[in-house]
């Protein structure tokens, strides 16, 4: 297999941001930054590509570690971007108390729905500051994503949170070659290198899948893996794909 080449794939990400702004005649980029690898790195490349006053970073803590929001400020910083923060907290506690009305639901049975809220609510956070400052500006601000190849590839990410963007630069990058292209960036070390999390679960992205990134990524290039760990990846992938594609009812004459 050809060697992942990072300056240049860094300085084709960086062009393809610049063309789709021409070609679109797009202003500006809201992104929200989670203090992890991903989020660090696609607001290097938005930097780099429309410069740092035309790049809006949020934060979106909700019941979130402390430290989460000091890396995502660490990374405002060190690219010199505006940083705009919007707590969530509160609306999810108002929107546990609706929930509560519908019934008497254990933790364990709201468990999953908990975790997904909260990306959604982050992500239409996002898009209503797009909005804003489109009108703001007098110019387009829209949304980046922030997922990898490795994340798509077995659905690990939620259906209208942050699986939803209007422009993804590392969706074609399996973890390793994100943190490849972070490096041509200079994304502050802390966070390029910080076990991947989803700030949601307590849980470090591998140890809620139960299989690595490593795995995942040999088994998208058809590289050998352990038997049952092949098996376990596949099924994560087939029974996320739903995710990629809603059907839509095609009438009949």
């Amino acid at each position: 297999m050809k060697e992942f080449d990072a300056k240049k794939q860094k300085e084709n990400i960086v062009e393809f941001i610049r063309d789709y702004y021409k070609k679109n005649n797009l202003g500006g980029v809201v992104i929200g930054i989670s203090g992890g690898k991903d989020s660090g790195v696609v607001a290097g490349l938005f930097t780099e590509a429309i410069g740092k006053e035309n790049v809006l970073g949020v934060t979106l803590p909700c019941h979130s570690k402390g430290e989460d929001k000091e890396d995502a400020l660490l990374v405002g910083e060190h690219y010199g971007f505006k940083m705009v923060d919007i707590d969530l907290t509160d609306t999810y506690d108002t929107f546990q108390k609706q929930i509560t009305k519908l019934g008497d639901y254990t933790e364990e049975e709201k468990k999953n729905s908990n975790i997904n809220i909260k990306p959604r609510l982050r992500m239409a956070s996002l898009y209503y500051l797009a909005a804003l400052y489109s009108a703001l500006k007098g110019k387009t601000y829209i949304v980046a994503g922030t997922g990898n190849k490795c994340e798509s590839y077995v659905g690990y990410f939620t259906k209208g949170g942050d699986g939803v963007s209007d422009i993804n630069v590392l969706g074609d990058l399996t973890v390793e070659e994100v943190i490849k292209v972070g490096e041509q960036v200079h994304v502050p070390e802390k966070v390029l290198y910080k076990t991947p999390s989803d700030g949601l679960s307590g849980q470090s992205d591998e140890d809620k899948l139960g299989v690595t990134y490593a795995d995942i990524t040999k088994v998208i290039q058809g590289e050998p893996v352990e038997e049952a760990v092949k098996q376990k990846i596949k099924r994560l992938h087939e029974n996320n794909l739903h995710k990629f594609a809603t059907p839509i009812y095609q009438k009949c004459e």
